[in-house]
């Protein structure tokens, strides 16, 4: 197998450390999970050059402008709660990477952030230019969270907080190797707290099944903690065999064919599409609109819809290219399956 993406080499006997089967494992050098993948990553002044010295094209409007290009919805539960587990499988974008997921009666929510700022403080950081779709008291019972890494914008302390606060433990907790003593300091129960390695399962007491899947990316919270928490995906599997994946924020890398190869086909996939320019540095940590496409393909998915964008100002491509290049791609190819970008607030489902 030999993928090339934006000058990015993978090939099969690349990752180090497999298991029997081939399939690359999550690993430790020197106390910190590492990325091969990454070895040749830029260090941080060449990537702040290149934000630095490439033109800002992201043209964020006005308000009045972004309710007609980015308009958001308040989500079907709020009028019709009567309407929840009436899909076998059901995604619901809140905004940025958080989803609702409704699979065989399991709801299970990603990467939650209903914060106004991606920060470690709310009075200066980067501002949502969306809003959530709806507040964490909004949401309906969930059964579990999952976790893709600790970026300010995928892990927001205030949000685990008013969750743990909501639904106290009646809510498990599903988040990647070496984070499980950051979600305890805020309160949760350590027995509510799954702390995983890639390919790794649980089955909840409700008959879901959470794997961690692989992805390519790195975890960072403070000066002195860059890769100490692992990163990933998570595929969730219902109790009647219903699949849905969601991406977290990663670059891309043949791992998502073995990740097909061995759960797919998926019913429903959250793919990011956005944040990656200037594409020299963000190359190697998030994918672009082809590649996302690439993974929908890779993981067999039934149907994907684009996350990762609209939300928050992070890189400098045009605020509204990644759903216009997504879905001109789309178009492109009649034998693709359904690729959606849905607006904030709105559900899919099979």
């Amino acid at each position: 197998m030999h993928f090339v993406s934006d000058d990015l080499d993978f090939s099969s006997d690349f990752w180090p450390v497999t298991d029997d089967q081939g399939l690359y494992q999550s690993y430790k050098e020197s106390g910190s999970w590492h990325n091969h993948w990454q070895r040749n990553k830029p260090g941080f002044a060449t990537i702040m050059a290149g934000f630095a010295f490439n033109r800002d094209q992201s043209g964020i409007p006005t308000k009045e402008k972004l309710d007609e290009t980015i308009p958001v919805q308040k989500p079907f539960w709020i009028e019709h709660p009567e309407e929840l587990h009436s899909e076998k499988i059901r995604a619901t974008w809140i905004g940025h990477a958080s989803v609702l997921a409704e699979v065989d009666g399991s709801i299970v929510l990603t990467d939650p952030i209903f914060s106004q700022r991606c920060s470690p403080v709310q009075w200066a950081g980067l501002k949502r230019y969306r809003p959530p779709a709806c507040t964490v008291e909004e949401l309906p019972k969930v059964d579990a969270v999952v976790i893709s890494h600790t970026h300010y914008d995928h892990l927001d302390y205030n949000s685990v907080l008013a969750l743990n606060s909501k639904f106290g433990t009646n809510l498990k907790w599903f988040v990647p190797s070496g984070s499980k003593d950051w979600f305890e300091d805020c309160g949760i129960q350590s027995d509510h707290i799954h702390d995983m390695v890639w390919w790794q399962t649980v089955t909840m007491s409700n008959g879901t099944t959470i794997v961690f899947t692989p992805g390519n990316h790195w975890s960072k919270r403070s000066l002195t903690d860059t890769n100490k928490a692992l990163w990933g995906s998570w595929l969730v599997i219902g109790k009647n065999d219903s699949k849905f994946w969601f991406g977290g924020d990663t670059a891309y890398s043949d791992v998502f064919k073995q990740i097909g190869d061995k759960y797919g086909p998926m019913d429903i996939s959250a793919i990011p599409i956005g944040a990656y320019n200037p594409r020299e540095t963000m190359k190697f940590s998030h994918i672009n609109p082809q590649e996302s496409i690439k993974i929908h393909q890779d993981l067999k998915s039934k149907l994907s819809f684009g996350i990762h964008w609209g939300t928050f100002k992070l890189t400098l491509e045009p605020y509204l290219e990644p759903k216009e290049k997504t879905l001109q791609l789309v178009s492109e190819n009649s034998q693709l399956a359904p690729f959606l970008v849905p607006t904030i607030g709105q559900s899919v489902s099979q």
